[in-house]
């Protein structure tokens, strides 16, 4: 186990790398097509432009704006003792510098983890949780969130947020101009292939980067979960505390499409299917599974 937490940790340092590439290499990709389809050069070097600033406030901001998303906000030792004192002992367990502390508004029972590197990390818990869990089954959670620190997927999973939804913007913008835009020189063979590129292009866009935020999202849950039972010593506590969020039904304030891979739980409850097709994209494995492989440990 220590040496698949130790490459996963590595592997997402290097993938982190690799996402911020493709991402550039794709929107210049993008807007350079879009820039022979309306021969303007200035398409171009917009796109250049909104890749590197874009990269830059995903490594540097995705934290913050991961928060406000989500409407939470800071939470004092005195507001909730408890809560800062077992993430404290725990990451005093982990080696981690504490992270800083965020509750988030509603009923609904979740939690996430945020940041770009363990000494500017950040854990929001749903005011639902706190009231919900005892104080095993959070403890549970936290670990989770604090092995996704650890582990070093809390980059790449809130990178993901910009830039996936930079490429979805760009492609509504490109899809509009594309329709409604106007070509003086459309026809003729060679018209018609760069418009289909150009159609191509803007539509498999925004599928591309939902499969890239996917692909980062489900089996982090599963190496989280056994990162936090070891954390813990006591993986029946991160396990009650998924059976409660299994069978809460309460809403989140705020659910966002573009911040559900991040949470312990998909926060739209409701919407789960169990279909083979839909488990596709699904940002998490089913929690029935989480569970069970828990309950499987021997520690």
């Amino acid at each position: 186990m220590e040496k698949n937490l130790y490459t996963h940790k590595d592997s997402n340092i290097r993938k982190t790398w690799l996402l911020l590439t493709m991402f550039l290499v794709l929107v210049i990709a993008i807007g350079w097509i879009f820039s022979i389809y309306f021969q303007s050069q200035i398409i171009l070097y917009i796109a250049i432009a909104l890749s590197f600033g874009m990269n830059f406030v995903a490594y540097w901001k995705s934290d913050k704006i991961a928060l406000a998303m989500s409407g939470a906000r800071p939470i004092s030792f005195e507001q909730s003792p408890e809560l800062h004192r077992i993430i404290e002992n725990l990451s005093l367990t982990a080696g981690l510098p504490k992270p800083k502390i965020y509750i988030i508004p509603g009923e609904q029972i979740n939690a996430f983890a945020t940041g770009r590197n363990p000494e500017n990390a950040a854990v929001a818990i749903t005011q639902g949780a706190l009231q919900k869990l005892n104080k095993n089954e959070l403890e549970g959670v936290m670990a989770h969130e604090l092995s996704h620190i650890g582990n070093r997927d809390i980059l790449i999973s809130s990178v993901v947020i910009v830039l996936a939804g930079l490429i979805a913007i760009m492609s509504d913008i490109f899809l509009r101009m594309t329709f409604f835009g106007r070509r003086d020189n459309r026809e003729g063979g060679g018209g018609a292939i760069i418009l289909v590129i150009a159609l191509v292009a803007a539509i498999l866009a925004p599928l591309a980067a939902t499969i890239i935020r996917l692909a980062v999202s489900r089996k982090r849950e599963f190496l989280a979960d056994a990162s936090g039972a070891l954390l813990t010593r006591y993986p029946e506590g991160l396990a009650s505390a998924l059976e409660k969020i299994n069978y809460d039904q309460s809403p989140m304030v705020k659910p966002r499409n573009a911040t559900a891979h991040l949470f312990i739980s998909n926060p739209f409850k409701g919407k789960e299917s169990k279909s083979w097709f839909t488990k596709l994209f699904m940002t998490h494995p089913p929690i029935n599974e989480r569970i069970s492989a828990l309950r499987g440990m021997n520690i």
